[in-house]
């Protein structure tokens, strides 16, 4: 198993450490609903490290991006990001990504853990452009710095004015001290805030940096299981869970990011299904009756007859009630469509609902 630079300060603040994605990752510090409560009122640091960085450099750099994801990677301006997906030539999806320009002919790819080795295969494969591939992802940690007071907190600790980065925007700088670090107005909790890439060796003086600088604002570190509370509030999908090799963007609801002004893999495909519809799809849900929903948990109609499956669900910490998404016929995914979750073999209401989830 794989550790981040952090660990050891993962273990010394009594975090529960479990394996995720091949690493030792902390999946909890204080407490779920504290941490969660942290995000949304407050300010929290997350150590994502585990996740992988690409870089992809030279004049066709662009056109090899264009290839294997679906958005329209024309549109991103140096100092911006993008969200995407790439598809895997049979329909479903080999990874959800953000694409960051660093330079003209300089980007920046940051992939799932889970998924660095097939991603970077599959890149290379298509790779026929004589593009320059590093994979860094080993040298690099990432900080997520997440809630509504990460600005007051941490503003101090940079010359950047963190005001003006918009979101899906980013500026390298100097924080903490330490040079070229790239952060970046993004995030996967829906409280804003920023993301920090840096070397290995620059992480442990800024994530000491942070805690320092934000002890006024009560700042706390936060571990993947609110990570995921957080993220599924928001309705933003988890590869592994919501998204997979066997589904497909359209089906999933982010035909928003798939742009079939370019030609890319699975273009075809995915045009037919835009145009002619599709069998299932992803839906959000509330449960109206008490209950928890859980990953595989069967979708039934007011029959019992099964329409689809639950590809992830909590107790909201915010809402106070079970929330989830899933996959559904499409007859069944239209807005208010009662449905009905299998829990211990017996039916709980549920009503599709419009994401995200948590409205700030």
């Amino acid at each position: 198993m794989k550790k981040t630079a952090l660990f050891d300060t993962h273990v010394a603040l009594g975090a529960k450490i479990v394996p995720f994605a091949g690493f030792e990752m902390p999946v909890q510090y204080e407490g779920v609903n504290a941490e969660h409560e942290a995000v949304r009122q407050g300010v929290g640091v997350f150590d994502v490290s585990h996740m992988g960085e690409f870089f992809l450099r030279g004049e066709k750099a662009l056109d090899l991006i264009q290839k294997v994801t679906t958005n329209d990677a024309s549109k991103i301006d140096i100092g911006k990001a993008q969200y995407t997906c790439m598809p895997n030539g049979k329909g479903g999806i080999v990874d959800d990504l953000i694409v960051y320009r660093l330079a003209e002919q300089e980007y920046f790819l940051v992939v799932n853990a889970s998924n660095i080795e097939k991603d970077w295969n599959w890149i290379k494969e298509h790779n026929v452009f004589g593009v320059e591939m590093t994979n860094a992802s080993d040298e690099y940690s990432l900080l997520a710095v997440q809630g509504p007071k990460t600005i007051e907190a941490t503003q101090s600790l940079t010359n950047v004015d963190l005001s003006a980065i918009k979101p899906f925007s980013f500026v390298e700088g100097t924080f903490a001290g330490c040079e070229n670090v790239i952060i970046s107005a993004t995030g996967y909790t829906g409280s804003g805030g920023f993301e920090l890439y840096c070397k290995n060796e620059s992480v442990k003086k800024i994530w000491d940096a942070l805690f320092e600088a934000g002890k006024a604002q009560n700042i706390q570190p936060i571990g993947l299981a609110a990570r995921d509370t957080l993220r599924l509030e928001m309705g933003f999908c988890l590869y592994g869970n919501d998204i997979d090799d066997t589904t497909s963007p359209i089906e999933a609801g982010l035909g928003w990011v798939t742009k079939f002004t370019k030609d890319f893999v699975d273009a075809d495909l995915l045009q037919k299904q835009k145009e002619e519809g599709v069998s299932r799809k992803l839906v959000a849900f509330e449960l109206i009756d008490r209950g928890i929903p859980r990953h595989d948990y069967e979708i039934v109609n007011e029959n019992g007859s099964v329409i689809g499956k639950v590809t992830s669900g909590t107790m909201s910490p915010s809402l106070k009630k079970g929330i989830g998404l899933g996959y559904v016929s499409s007859d069944k995914a239209a807005l208010d469509s009662e449905i009905f979750i299998s829990i211990r073999d017996k039916g709980v209401k549920a009503k599709v609902v419009k994401l995200p989830f948590y409205k700030a």
